[in-house]
């Protein structure tokens, strides 16, 4: 009998306090009244106020990364694999491909950072940074980014970041339009600079964050002074400068837009509006501290990885630097037989964008078919079971069948990431319920979807981490308001039935600054109420849910008015046909001067050949096989009948 009580009647009685605690009618998000235009405005039910600052005296990033390195001196901040060996690997079509054999991690503990920032900080004013001065960080994501970022807050200095793989037009744009006099980057970044030397108006100095310059970087930009990282840091702790800490109210960092839709936008971010964000996210991770470990991998040109890393900072989370490229054991540059970051960190939380989450998903139902029999069978019967109880069955998987499932099936799964993931945070774009449930399945671990923009330093909504329900991004961050506002000729309205539906609008302490030097466009989309609370029209268009939750349902950009008076969603377009298993990628595109929209296909190179092959359809590469009228014939049918799925009319030409 006691088997029984513990294997069924106590998942029962969990199942339903759980069901209690999630009941849909529990407000996550509630009214609040608000300046400004006329709308539909919610806060976090928890704080009726935006919040500011989680830390009593802190009010800049500098302050806060000062007061962790005091309270943590001695733990573990940053971690870094070495390169134990290089190879060169042929593949059949020819093309040769890198290895890498990576060791275990090597750590800097906080006062060793602490120290390392300082010399820097002190460094720059040696070799002639001046305050008034921007610098530019133009690098992949590594320890010296983020020791580069905390010296210049050291010395006040406004950070200018952008994507190392930015192209030259779109960086040449960037350095020369916020004046940049210092650049820090990596090896392989000095190249790209060097290139375009010749058109960069104000670059004086370059900060290399390898040791080992390429000899032929100074004779070619023979008017910069090239220094390393190393050296910059060894002249300040040689010549030490006392720090200029910057106030709330100054610009930490101007940060460029990827600049899909043309040339990249600078956003200007002050200490007080990241501050703001890091002091919301704080109050939704649960118990984050001491004894977690986060992975970094994304780029920290991205205000989401950037955020991230500086709240891990604070609190006292080890972070362990990784790529995309050396993610898993699998990960495109690691050698076989050897570690990927993941495995050898282990870490607890990470953040990830819904791309990776979606490889990692496809990965693993691949690997399962891929291998067949009772193994697949196996893992599709646990992974059912385990979907009911997601769902909200009593019938699920539960308790000790959970266990099971867990020891049996998920938890290889669960080593791909090391183990013990406990929470991810997912941003950038939107994440399919499918990939949610999944995560939740197969990782055992809570995902934390959030919505917000670089313009508001990635605040605005978070999903409470007891909320399964999927395609919402949660009620108000404790730092944001969010309101929506009518948008008629898109057909969105707040007194729509039966939830309110309009434009977003965020406001509170993390709604930036504007565009640098593009006053026509920040006037465009920041607007300053009457109460002195500033919003940003984010151009989305989203629904409130009768707890209080967001949901976006459309962008304002993605539709398009037809010849014939038709309304396109693009976007709309876009999410149905990505569900093909023939598309990796995909983009719509319509013009009002036509009645049809076309798309433009990225066919999935492993679906298409697993289809080929099993078609006996034979073609000497990739290319020849997506030509051939047998592959267009069979992506077309699998489009229109996704088309169909999902009642979307396929209109072509």
């Amino acid at each position: 009998m006691t088997p029984y009580i513990f294997g069924v009647v106590v998942p029962l009685l969990v199942t339903l306090i759980i069901r209690n605690n999630s009941n849909p009618k529990r407000r996550r998000g509630v009214p609040v009244e608000v300046g400004g235009e006329p709308g539909l405005a919610i806060r976090n039910r928890r704080f009726e106020a935006p919040v500011q600052s989680a830390w009593e005296g802190v009010a800049t990033l500098a302050e806060l990364f000062e007061e962790a390195c005091k309270t943590h001196a001695e733990r573990l901040l940053l971690g870094t694999r070495g390169v134990l060996q290089r190879e060169v690997e042929t593949g059949q079509d020819g093309r040769s491909f890198e290895k890498l054999h990576l060791g275990d991690y090597d750590w800097l503990s906080y006062d060793r950072v602490f120290d390392v920032v300082s010399g820097f900080a002190s460094g720059l004013a040696c070799i002639g940074h001046v305050r008034e001065e921007r610098a530019a960080i133009f690098a992949d994501t590594r320890q010296e980014w983020f020791m580069a970022l905390q010296g210049c807050f050291r010395r006040n200095v406004t950070v200018v970041t952008m994507y190392a793989s930015l192209g030259e037009e779109a960086l040449c744009y960037s350095l020369n339009e916020t004046e940049v006099t210092t650049v820090i980057c990596g090896k392989k970044e000095l190249r790209t600079l060097v290139n375009i030397s010749g058109q960069l108006d104000s670059v004086k100095r370059v900060i290399c964050m390898d040791d080992d310059i390429p000899s032929d970087a100074s004779s070619i930009a023979y008017d910069w002074t090239i220094t390393s990282f190393a050296e910059v840091v060894k002249l300040g702790r040689e010549n030490p400068v006392d720090a200029d800490l910057p106030l709330s109210a100054d610009v930490a960092v101007i940060m460029y837009t990827s600049g899909s839709t043309g040339l990249p936008k600078g956003v200007m971010m002050t200490h007080g509006n990241v501050l703001a964000t890091l002091s919301a996210v704080m109050t939704i991770v649960p118990d984050i501290g001491t004894k977690d470990i986060y992975l970094a991998y994304l780029p920290m040109a991205h205000i989401l990885e950037l955020a991230a890393e500086n709240l891990m900072a604070a609190v006292g989370v080890p972070i362990g630097y990784g790529s995309p490229l050396t993610f898993t054991d699998t990960s495109n540059k690691i050698k076989k037989g050897t570690k990927g970051d993941a495995t050898a960190l282990r870490p607890t939380l990470m953040a990830a964008v819904p791309a990776i989450l979606d490889r990692v998903r496809d990965g693993v139902f691949k690997k399962v078919n891929a291998t067949g029999g009772l193994p697949k069978k196996l893992f599709h019967l646990a992974y059912a079971r385990r979907l009911q109880a997601v769902n909200g069955s009593w019938f699920g998987a539960w308790g000790l069948e959970k266990a099971l499932w867990d020891f049996l099936v998920f938890r290889k799964v669960r080593a791909i990431l090391g183990g013990r993931i406990r929470f991810i945070l997912s941003g950038g774009a939107p994440l399919s319920g499918d990939t949610q449930k999944f995560i939740n399945i197969c990782l055992g671990a809570p995902i934390g979807q959030g919505y917000g923009l670089t313009e508001t330093c990635a605040g605005g909504t978070f999903s409470d981490v007891d909320d399964t329900s999927v395609g919402r991004v949660g009620p108000p961050l404790p730092c944001s308001f969010i309101k929506l506002i009518d948008w008629p000729e898109g057909g969105y309205l707040i007194n729509d039935s039966p939830m309110a539906r309009g434009e977003i609008v965020i406001g509170g302490p993390n709604v930036t600054l504007g565009y640098f030097k593009n006053e026509e466009k920040t006037k465009e989309s920041y607007k300053v109420d009457e109460r002195g609370m500033r919003w940003f029209y984010t151009g989305d268009i989203g629904r409130v849910h009768p707890d209080g939750c967001l949901e976006i349902i459309d962008r304002k950009k993605d539709i398009v008015k037809l010849q014939h008076g038709e309304y396109v969603s693009l976007g709309k377009v876009e999410a149905a046909l990505i569900v093909s298993p023939f598309v990796d990628n995909i983009m719509v595109h319509a013009d009002p001067f036509h009645s049809y929209s076309v798309a433009l296909v990225v066919g999935s190179q492993s679906t298409l050949e697993e289809w080929a092959s099993e078609k006996g359809i034979s073609s000497s590469n990739f290319s020849e096989l997506c030509t051939k009228e047998e592959t267009l014939k069979e992506v077309h049918a699998s489009l229109v009948k996704v088309c169909h799925l999902v009642k979307v009319l396929l209109t072509t030409e």
